[in-house]
């Protein structure tokens, strides 16, 4: 097992604000999955959807967390469907403490309201499609080691919850 902490969950949870103010805590190096894609593939995600698909996202997010998870004492925020994938969630189980963030549906509309970076919201009603894909990857963020609520929390306050469960993680 590596010595990592993977943030997984629904975008709009605070997986990349959280997990930078981690890393920087813990002074380890901070990787999010999509922002690397975007440097890799030079390219924004939405045009990967657009352009390629999202089946041809998900190949690349799966290459991509298979050679992260081999990195020790690294910060992994992932996207908001990379857990649904079943060897991707192996490969972050098998990496670290894995930690699902989470909100209400109406705080993570309201975080990501307006943000056409989001290529699965661009629909007409986005807190429906909120809720039903969070209903739909429920099991998949059901496999993190720990869940932690952020609709009503700050930035600080989950970092701190996340180094204490690291910190009980890490003495078993």
């Amino acid at each position: 097992m590596s010595d990592n902490i993977i943030l997984t969950g629904f975008m709009g949870t605070g997986k990349t604000q959280v997990g930078r103010r981690l890393a920087k805590r813990l002074g380890w190096r901070f990787v999010d999955t999509d922002l690397l894609i975007e440097q890799e593939l030079d390219t924004s995600i939405r045009q990967l959807f657009a352009e390629k698909g999202e089946a041809y996202f998900r190949e690349q997010e799966r290459r991509l967390i298979a050679r992260v998870c081999q990195a020790q004492r690294c910060v992994i925020a992932t996207g908001g469907g990379a857990i649904v994938d079943p060897a991707n969630a192996q490969q972050l189980q098998n990496s670290g403490l894995l930690i699902c963030l989470t909100a209400t549906p109406e705080v993570i509309f309201a975080r990501v309201r307006g943000n056409t970076d989001r290529p699965l919201l661009q629909a007409e009603d986005p807190l429906a499609t909120i809720r039903s894909l969070l209903a739909r990857r429920s099991d998949a963020y059901a496999r993190a080691q720990l869940t932690i609520d952020t609709s009503q929390q700050s930035v600080e306050q989950v970092v701190a919850a996340v180094l204490n469960a690291y910190r009980d993680y890490a003495r078993v």
